[in-house]
């Protein structure tokens, strides 16, 4: 089938139909709508399938790990953190706490993560409070989905602030401020529909069924304070840390063309004019300065170099740093150029060999593993448990986040066959590649373009991406009459709209959370709505009262 929208049209409503109209499991129904659109979309049949189960592993294993530990996070440190927000906070203002968390946390740690690690302390306060589960779990979304939209170093923003030009100070300080009412209003929205929508909490699939008698949370059975923050900290600090190593390194750029490694600026130039095939090639047409003018010669390859595709390395460049990508493709051409040509970069510095041990302790698979060693270690010194009732609890939890990860697989191969069918490059081609004018219309096309992207593939991080280097390309030569900031965040605001049973988030929210996916479309889909909504007319507003121009 040619037509992606039709493609679309029928992956939605067998999705909807299996799981709303015939009460079908929701990894059933999600791998049955990725295998029809997988097999309606263009491919070699013999693919076909098998890139479905690609997809679905490839998801799996980015957030297989992370869910099967944080599932065995339980040792009643989170009963601690919740009595001491109770006493510090007050009940009322609980919300704002886990909230502030969640915005804080997301800004070095994906939302995916910080969701796993404060969603113990939303069941926790139900527990304690026996009220308000909607709003806890609503009050963590607001918080962390828009800065891990809007404030780099998570890669959406990141690439957004890459390809629109955007300085990563603006990025980091207008993401932060527009995010700011954005997660104040998604939590009073948080209330609003919890009064109206009022969900009490449920036990995950695998646990046993909560207690009614709450003596087990008692003041003398809980751990201090200190110890029990260290499950959420130390992860925190490790993930958060690795962050600010790999970005420091990446600051350097160190595998640009320096003027003192051009050792031959004739013989470079000889190369390149004469090629006829490979990554000369992709330099002949960008090349025209003179060997006299060694400088213009490394600003020309240099601008070239932060190219995904044009060196075709073979390597998966689409969501790499710039500094990632401008490595691999020098690495190319130092392997067609000699050292008497083009000189070696030196990669490994000391910031980026620092960057290299931390990416091992700030994985988030292995920080997670750790504090779930901690967890276990609080569990045991605080209930003295049998063994054999040990090892039935950990195996319960275990079971409710198999569970999770087969939907949220599912969710991911689901978006990724969408994707396949080209659904993004069909919706780009119904808007102009070029702008004739500039100015607040601008702003609309931006969030248009990314929120339709947002509904159709599911991904925030791809649909933000896609758009912004849309956009990149209309505002080339344009005056705009605001900083190009504004666009990024309205990219931003618009990759939030829409999030249903394609994007893994959902499920994730969905299941970790215990709500129907009915329930999920209620509050997490309009939450985001409302998060992207306020974005949006929030980065229209400063764009004209505090527009940067210049």
């Amino acid at each position: 089938m040619d037509n992606p929208f039709v493609i679309l049209f029928i992956g939605v409503a067998v999705v909807i139909g299996m799981i709303i109209g015939l009460r079908i499991n929701a990894f059933v129904a999600l791998i049955t709508a990725a295998l029809v659109v997988s097999f309606l979309a263009p491919g070699e049949i013999g693919e076909k399938v098998s890139r479905v189960a690609t997809a679905f592993g490839g998801t799996a294993g980015g957030i297989g790990i992370v869910i099967a530990l944080a599932a065995i996070m339980e040792s009643g440190a989170a009963d601690r953190i919740v009595q001491s927000f109770i006493r510090c906070l007050g009940e009322k203002r609980a919300s704002f706490a886990l909230s502030g968390s969640g915005f804080v946390l997301s800004i070095p740690v994906f939302f995916d993560t910080v969701f796993y690690l404060l969603v113990p302390l939303a069941r926790s306060l139900f527990r304690s409070t026996r009220r308000n589960y909607l709003k806890y779990v609503l009050a963590i979304s607001a918080g962390a989905a828009i800065t891990h939209t809007l404030v780099p170093p998570t890669p959406g923003p990141l690439l957004m602030a890459q390809q629109l030009g955007v300085e990563l100070g603006y990025m980091i300080g207008i993401g932060a401020l527009v995010g700011l009412p954005s997660a104040l209003v998604g939590l009073l929205f948080a209330s609003w529909l919890d009064k109206r929508m009022p969900i009490e909490m449920r036990a995950l699939p695998g646990e046993e069924k909560m207690e009614q008698d709450s003596s087990d949370s008692s003041e003398k059975k809980l751990p201090g304070l200190l110890v029990s923050l260290l499950p959420i900290l130390l992860p925190v600090a490790l993930i958060g840390a690795n962050t600010v190593l790999e970005t420091r390194a990446n600051a350097e750029r160190a595998a640009q063309v320096k003027v003192s490694e051009i050792a031959n600026p004739e013989a470079l130039i000889a190369a390149v004019q004469t090629a006829e095939e490979g990554l000369l090639l992709a330099l002949k047409n960008v090349l025209s300065i003179p060997a006299s003018d060694p400088s213009g010669i490394a600003a020309e390859i240099n601008n070239k170099l932060t190219d995904r595709e044009a060196f075709g390395t073979g390597a998966s460049l689409s969501r790499s740093n710039l500094a990632i990508v401008e490595h691999t493709n020098r690495l190319a051409m130092e392997e067609v150029l000699p050292e008497t040509v083009l000189a070696r970069h030196v990669w490994d510095t000391p910031a980026r060999k620092a960057a290299n041990v931390s990416q091992f302790y700030g994985n988030a698979n292995f920080a997670l593993l750790i504090s779930a060693v901690i967890a276990v270690l609080l569990y045991v010194r605080q209930r003295r448990p049998q063994r054999a009732v040990f090892s039935s609890t950990i195996e319960s939890a275990l079971m409710s986040g198999g569970l999770i990860i087969l939907i949220t697989a599912a969710g991911g191969a689901f978006g990724a066959m969408l994707a396949a069918a080209q659904i993004g490059p069909a919706i780009a081609a119904v808007f102009p590649t070029e702008s004739g004018g500039a100015g607040i219309g601008l702003l609309f096309l931006a969030f248009g373009i990314s929120a339709l992207l947002k509904v159709a593939q599911g991904s925030t991080t791809v649909a933000v991406i896609t758009a912004s280097g849309m956009v990149a390309a209309m505002i080339e030569g344009v005056t705009l009459g605001f900083h190009p900031v504004y666009l990024a965040t309205a990219i931003g605001g618009g990759g939030l709209i829409g999030s249903w049973m394609n994007d893994s988030g959902f499920w994730i929210f969905a299941k970790m959370s215990g709500l129907t996916e009915a329930e999920a479309l209620k509050s997490w889909t309009p939450l985001l709505c409302v998060l992207g909504g306020t974005t949006f007319v929030t980065s229209v507003i400063l764009s004209k009262f505090l527009p940067l121009a210049g």
